[in-house]
């Protein structure tokens, strides 16, 4: 006989484990015991070598879909006496490791289940099992067990109970086990919580079908749905939720409505029906029925599918596709408590969905795009976070980075783990910075982290600058730009050197002038500015990135040769704009009050716009720029640039595309060829510079990082321009190339500095 104990860590709780041991101990004759601790699973086993030896092996082999295994022990141990194999009693002691699984999308089991007329639970919103269901969302604490969720105050009935404690059922230890006897219920209501009576889905589904906007809640939050064939329906939703322009997602009944509105390739359709059930952007084909104002402007759609049992329900009623959006506010999080709901909601809504299984976790969609067949992240949270990433160097101290202002994730590095928050979003209302303290208290509490360093943005008037120097931890400030490629070396697991481009919209430059078109020669602990986009005023600060005119009007004023009175003619003719703002502007420029220089490549993008006639204002950080991207075909005609290599460092100068841009807009060129040339010129601007800096250094490897990257035309002819030139680029997988991304870069820049102190 062998007896010996077996550590597992990675998600083994919350996806049927435990209940998998079990059955696999019993084909094997194995005795002993499996239980939860706050570290995984730990196995007592005896049995005869032979046996255990397979028990160990299929352990590895066969674990359920759901979970996965990164770390599993075997150490022998004196004997011990046991008759049976048993499931025994959690363990709380000890630091929290174990892992948490994201929220999982409904088996096909359970969704066979809840449209069969003769099972238990037809109809039932919140039918789930080992392989589905929530989990992050509905968590206390570890290890994952019923008492330590939201389900605690729901008393399973006899027959939950008997799946409960049946190893055959799929249901064995599943912790959010319930039937319409003893589980949550649905409920709906009117904005002043007035019941109404009937079915509360086939009445949701009447009233979304008849053009009405119903706030559902569901795993992480509220979504905000109604008709996406209704061009009024979603304007009226576009007008109470004060979300102009921005699009919005769109949930399809099946993978056949999805190809009916959209381009879905093989790789889209896996990720769509994968159980993460991300928002996917997919080309919208010509003729669909969705509306002009789900997404305007834009040549995309992001699409899903139901993921939980009150979507399949509902999607089963309606005759349209539904806008899902988050159930929020615009610049606030999204709303989890029903009370909070028809407060907030209320002048949005005209009815609630509403159950009574509280939600301890706000959770928006995960955003992916495609890149070169697989997923290409923009938005991190359902179904990924608060799962870490595994990074190289392993961090000698726990650091806390705080992330940026717009598109903010937090994240806390222990060891090689990197636990990257869900989406917080923009940190500029009191709502997101509860959002942003009541997520950091959930992680570390989950996982036992004690951070002993905080990282910043360099930008002093930043949120979460602030937040980082009032955390009473010694503080590391990081350079945004070197914090998004660091970014991209962690996602790709490098080692070494590499060069990297970093372009985005923003960035605080160390120079004082505002970064966004840099080129650098960057490790984790440091990096060297070697070249930069050519600077612009850009009068009025950041409020130029919604009025893009100012933008323009910068570039203007170095191409007349820095003469106001020629910049203030050609704004005027190109743009109609009233005098007291040419006023305004000049004098910013002039004198360089709220003025700074920018080498930003987004906003380049934006003044492209802006000149070929879609939009002078944005109402969203970067909609000028993805409009721009939308109209946008492949060209190989490109404008002139120059690389002006007699300076350090090398300065890119644009203002020759400019002048090519200007001279296509005075003589009527169409704007999407337009869009095209410009694209292919910053194309070529970008591996022209890398095939130069490479030369220079000798690095071979380049980095693409930062939300100008997620222009996906771009990203795909650097790619491939880049490789056709011998040199290796490399992109993200695992985080955002924008915002979203940069707490992890952070983090790395100071465990590699603290490592070198």
């Amino acid at each position: 006989m062998r007896y010996v104990r077996i550590e597992v860590k990675g998600i083994v709780q919350g996806v049927g484990f435990r209940p998998f041991i079990y059955r696999l101990a019993t084909k094997h004759k194995i005795l002993g015991r499996v239980s939860n601790n706050t570290r995984g699973v730990e196995i007592l086993a005896c049995g005869k070598d032979s046996d255990m030896n397979g028990f160990i092996d299929a352990i590895k082999s066969k674990a359920p879909p759901q979970a996965l295994i990164e770390e599993l022990s075997v150490g022998e141990i004196d004997p011990f006496h046991a008759s049976s194999f048993e499931i025994a009693s959690s363990r709380t002691d000890g630091e929290k490791e174990v892992l948490i699984s994201p929220d999982l999308a409904t088996c096909t089991k359970c969704v066979s289940e809840i449209f069969d007329s003769s099972n238990r639970r037809y109809r039932y919103p919140f039918t789930n099992c080992t392989n589905c269901g929530p989990r992050f969302t509905i968590i206390k604490d570890t290890p994952y067990d019923r008492p330590n969720t939201s389900m605690a105050k729901f008393k399973m009935c006899a027959d939950c109970e008997r799946e409960y404690n049946d190893p055959a059922d799929r249901r064995f230890h599943a912790q959010p086990n319930a039937c319409p006897s003893c589980g949550p219920h649905l409920l709906l209501v009117d904005r002043e919580g007035r019941i109404i009576e009937g079915d509360p889905i086939t009445m949701t589904a009447n009233l979304l079908d008849s053009g009405k906007i119903v706030a559902i809640k569901g795993l992480g939050g509220f979504h905000l749905a109604c008709d996406a064939s209704s061009r009024e329906v979603v304007a009226e939703l576009r007008g109470r939720k004060q979300r102009f322009g921005k699009p919005f997602a769109v949930m399809v009944r099946d993978i056949g409505e999805a190809k009916r509105c959209c381009k879905v390739s093989p790789e889209a359709e896996e990720i769509l029906n994968s159980p993460r059930r991300p928002i996917v952007l997919l080309p919208e084909k010509e003729g669909s029925i969705f509306s002009k104002e789900v997404a305007p402007g834009l040549s995309h759609q992001g699409v899903f599918l139901p993921y939980t049992p009150v979507h399949h329900l509902i999607m089963k009623e309606v005759s349209v596709p539904l806008v899902m959006t988050s159930g929020n506010v615009s610049s606030e999080p999204i709303c989890i408590d029903n009370d909070e709901a028809i407060e907030r909601l209320s002048g949005i809504a005209d009815f609630f969905l509403l159950h009574n299984r509280d939600i301890l976790v706000r959770y928006d969609d995960s955003v992916v795009h495609l890149f070169k067949g697989k997923e290409y992240p923009v938005r991190r949270a359902r179904g990924y976070a608060p799962y870490p990433l595994r990074v190289q160097p392993p961090s000698k101290k726990t650091i806390l980075a705080f992330g940026p202002e717009l598109k903010n994730t937090f994240c806390i590095l222990r060891g090689e783990q990197a636990f990257l928050s869900q989406h917080i979003g923009d940190m500029e209302t009191a709502y997101e910075l509860e959002h942003f303290e009541e997520a950091l208290a959930s992680i570390k509490r989950l996982f036992s982290l004690e951070p002993e360093i905080a990282v910043h943005d360099l930008h002093p008037d930043y949120l979460t600058t602030q937040l980082a120097r009032e955390s009473g931890l010694p503080c590391v400030g990081v350079q945004h730009h070197h914090a998004h490629i660091a970014s991209c070396i962690a996602d790709n697991l490098l080692e070494g050197e590499v060069l990297g481009v970093a372009w985005d919209g923003t960035g605080y430059g160390d120079d004082g002038t505002i970064w966004g078109g840099e080129f650098l020669k960057a490790n984790l602990s440091s990096f060297e500015r070697l070249a930069h986009l050519y600077t612009y005023p850009m009068p009025g600060g950041d409020a130029a990135i919604f009025r893009i005119y100012r933008i323009v009007a910068g570039v203007l004023f170095e191409l007349s040769g820095r003469d106001l009175e020629k910049t203030a003619g050609l704004l005027n003719r190109l743009f109609r704009i009233d005098e007291k703002e040419i006023e305004a502007i000049n004098f910013q420029i002039s004198s360089g009050f709220n003025c700074p220089l920018s080498s930003s490549s987004g906003r380049a993008f934006d003044a492209v716009a802006a000149l070929v006639g879609l939009r002078s204002e944005a109402v969203y950080d970067g909609q000028a720029a993805c409009e721009l991207e939308a109209i946008s075909f492949d060209c190989r005609e490109y404008y002139n640039f120059e690389i002006d290599d007699s300076k350090e460092p090398f300065v890119v100068d644009t203002r020759p595309i400019f002048d090519g841009v200007l001279s296509d807009v005075f003589n009527s060129v169409d704007a999407g060829e337009i869009s095209s040339r410009f694209h292919e010129t910053m194309a070529r601007l970008i591996i022209e510079t890398c095939l130069k800096l490479a030369e220079d250094t000798g690095l071979k490897r380049v980095a693409l990082s930062g939300g100008v990257f997620q222009n996906i035309r771009l990203l795909t002819r650097v790619f491939e321009g880049l490789e056709e030139k011998g040199l290796k680029p490399y992109v993200h997988r695992r985080v955002p190339a924008n915002d979203g991304g940069i707490s992890l870069g952070q983090a790395m820049v100071a465990a590699s500095i603290s490592s070198c102190e």
